[in-house]
């Protein structure tokens, strides 16, 4: 039996969704007499990179299909990218599956769970859909343009998908109760929470973090933002906290990271004279550790309208650096009812900016109460969320492949 996995990145690429992809198949791959990956040659953040066609990285075997490289400054680049990797993909698959095999398909591109379906359908082979994100809803929420005409369509397509799949894999309660809610059998459903990995990324103290001592932070009481300044997130909340405090000289904002936003934030911080915000790049993976450390606190933003559709995977980072979340958005969503459950962080309603100024002002003062905070996040991620827990669940998943469908 093959295992083969789709994803448009994969190892070396850095992007969330490989990064996931390479832990999870690096770790089947001890196990697994035969483990492939089907990706694109491109790199997330240099479309004209250009990567070995094929290769065997730690026991997985590695295609890597041809594509058009746009890269996503257009929509028009990006949905031909989008559909010479169906195209590219469906042939591979359809030549590769064989009776019994298992194809996980995930999310990027958007409606690659409906090309492995049909390959799968098509091969006798059995599909878990590993969903990362809810497409076309997503892009919907976000107002991609020209996506309301095409909604219905696609959401049917999806749905499809979903519904011969083997399992379908979801990241969140909340994602769980939106796709029973398009009435899939909750009996295919899996909820397994992605990960940080524990060894890896890990308390920093303060005072011998080199990365607080090189960007000169070593006396200040720093608020962080790590990772994608996406559509999905609300910034004008964190501007506008960050305008409150600007007179505060210990408090400073700290985004570390890039995305479709961060433009416009640093020239909104410049146009309101925030001399208490600085950016820094995305760090390496190896440096993750001393970066997610170097904030005291760290922000979450995420537009309520995306509640259910998409599971800010920081947050696993940040609890395994032993720092507390002040999340910003609904307070019902699945980050804040962590936060209340394991009293590792706040939450506040995207507009409360005297309620999010307040909170930080008081940890900012109580260096006791943010310490003890960030161990009881640190405890919970051991408890949930260390990648191994996620390791062993899929395991178990998918030796449960040969006898019929049992709830996860």
């Amino acid at each position: 039996m093959k295992i083969v996995f789709v994803n448009r990145f994969f190892f070396p690429d850095h992007s969330a969704t490989s990064q996931l992809l390479t832990d999870l198949t690096f770790h089947l791959a001890k196990s697994s007499a035969s483990l492939h990956v089907i990706t694109s040659r491109q790199v997330y953040e240099d479309p004209d990179a250009i990567l070995q066609a094929r290769v065997n990285i730690c026991q997985v075997q590695v295609t890597r299909v041809r594509t058009t490289r746009f890269g996503r400054t257009n929509l028009l680049g990006r949905t031909l990218d989008y559909l010479t990797f169906y195209l590219s993909a469906f042939w591979t698959l359809f030549f590769l599956l064989r009776q019994g095999d298992i194809v996980v398909a995930k999310t990027d591109p958007p409606l690659i769970s409906v090309v492995a379906g049909i390959a799968a359908k098509a091969r006798g082979a059995k599909l878990i859909n590993w969903i990362q994100d809810l497409f076309p809803e997503v892009a919907d929420a976000i107002g991609v343009g020209g996506m309301r005409v095409a909604t219905g369509l696609l959401r049917s397509a999806r749905n499809w998908s979903l519904r011969i799949a083997a399992r379908n894999v979801v990241i969140g309660n909340g994602m769980a109760m939106r796709i029973v809610g398009e009435g899939i059998n909750p009996a295919t459903i899996a909820v397994i929470h992605n990960w940080s990995d524990g060894c890896a990324i890990y308390p920093v103290d303060r005072k011998n973090n080199e990365l607080r001592r090189e960007w000169n932070l070593q006396d200040k009481f720093v608020v962080g933002y790590s990772g994608n300044l996406g559509r999905a997130h609300e910034f004008e909340t964190i501007l506008d906290t960050a305008e409150r405090l600007k007179d505060n000289k210990q408090i400073v904002f700290l985004f570390i990271g890039g995305g479709a936003h961060r433009d416009r934030i640093e020239e909104e911080g410049k146009k309101r004279g925030l001399t208490n915000i600085l950016f820094r790049p995305y760090q390496p993976r190896d440096q993750l550790a001393k970066s997610l450390s170097v904030p005291d606190v760290h922000l979450i933003s995420l537009h309520p309208s995306m509640e259910g559709l998409i599971v800010p995977s920081k947050f696993y980072g940040i609890a395994a650096a032993g720092r507390p979340t002040l999340f910003i958005g609904s307070k019902s969503g699945e980050i804040p009812l962590i936060l209340q459950e394991a009293g590792c962080g706040y939450s506040v309603e995207i507009g409360q900016v005297d309620e999010a100024s307040r909170i930080l002002r008081e940890v900012a003062v109580n260096t006791e109460l943010c310490i003890d905070l960030g161990k009881r996040a640190r405890a919970l991620f051991d408890q949930r969320y260390d990648a191994r827990h996620a390791m062993s669940t899929w395991d178990t998943l998918l030796a449960s492949m040969a006898n019929p469908i049992t709830r996860i």
